[in-house]
């Protein structure tokens, strides 16, 4: 069979390359046609674009993206016509994919959907385009399911792949001596660092994140180098900072080994957590006081904003959303995590 598989971030391309390495099992022919990263490449194939060129974050980025935005649909769907799939595949990146969902259904495509949209979190109104759209919904969180029951969604819970990569991770348990001699890290008790995967991201919360490292002498600071970056990605935040190291390829191994870290919203921290990695959850998006106002009142449709808490439906680690992300607030938080013994328990 052929596949067509659209995946706009790291994360999605994690999970969308475990998919394609299932597949092939049950399908040993399987042709595949893809928008991800180099984790979905290795698993052969065809790379059409990769997410670095396509993740914009915020409605500020979209916007100042909208042609970028906007040929990148055009082309897609004109691949999707000339390669004619069997089956299209949509890895979570809502904005693009549900988009791409209608044009590809109207025109007779299968259209599956792996990791279902968080539209629960801000446009609910979305899941009956969903309905109409998509073939079958793949859902990775226990409480989607219920969510998308209600718009008569044809929606499976397939469980968390983040369970099966964290298993199967490179050095499992292999202690903090063995993970700082293997990349040439100081004997001192490590603050990990997990800015994002979109420049974006890592342009607005690395900068306050690093301005953590004066405050606490006692602590050497990591930063998980994000897939598809390199350290030349991290040497203008670093100018100022020469002790603070970038860790490429392993980010668990980095988590496992961290007394502490501060993470930016995301599937990373569900990860940290999995790890038990006691964290304080980052996230700030352009815009001043009135983009805070929309996120807080009109946008965000939940309580919280990380998938630990949301699972947990209350909150468990410590979010510095929008105005309440402060380097005031980072480092109390981040105070009580390094010396509350009873506070990192909790």
């Amino acid at each position: 069979m052929k596949y067509y598989l659209i995946a706009g971030e790291a994360s999605g391309d994690l999970h969308a390359a475990n998919l394609m390495k299932a597949l092939k099992k049950f399908d040993p022919m399987a042709n595949f046609r893809y928008w991800g990263g180099e984790l979905m490449a290795a698993e052969g194939g065809q790379l059409v674009r990769h997410y670095r060129d396509t993740a914009f974050m915020g409605a500020f980025e979209v916007v100042m993206n909208l042609h970028k935005i906007s040929r990148n649909l055009k082309f897609c769907k004109e691949d999707i016509l000339k390669y004619s799939p069997d089956v299209l595949i949509l890895v979570d990146y809502a904005g693009f994919n549900l988009r791409i969902a209608s044009f590809a259904k109207a025109r007779g495509f299968r259209v599956f959907y792996y990791i279902a949209p968080k539209i629960w979190a801000w446009n609910t109104g979305r899941a009956r385009k969903i309905k109409k759209n998509v073939d079958k919904l793949f859902s990775i969180m226990p409480f989607e399911s219920d969510f998308y029951a209600k718009y008569n969604v044809p929606v499976v819970y397939s469980g968390n792949p983040l369970m099966d990569a964290i298993d199967k991770r490179p050095y499992k348990n292999e202690g903090f001596e063995a993970f700082v001699k293997r990349n040439n890290l100081e004997n001192r008790p490590i603050i990990a660092l997990l800015a994002g995967s979109r420049k974006q991201e890592i342009s607005r919360l690395l900068p306050e994140m690093l301005a953590m490292v004066e405050h606490f002498p006692d602590f050497q600071f990591v930063i998980a180098g994000a897939p598809s970056f390199t350290f030349a990605d991290y040497e203008e935040y670093l100018r100022d900072y020469e002790d603070v190291s970038v860790v490429f390829g392993e980010t668990y191994a980095l988590l496992e080994s961290a007394h502490a870290a501060l993470v930016t919203s995301g599937t990373a921290t569900l990860e940290a957590a999995l790890l038990k990695c006691p964290q304080v959850i980052c996230y700030k998006m352009w815009g001043g006081s009135f983009t805070d106002f929309m996120a807080k009142r009109v946008i965000i449709k939940v309580a919280h904003i990380s998938l630990v808490n949301l699972i947990m439906n209350r909150e468990v680690v410590k979010e510095l959303f929008q105005s309440s992300f402060s380097l005031e607030a980072l480092k109390s938080e981040l105070s009580l995590l390094c010396y509350d013994e009873d506070y990192r328990k909790r």
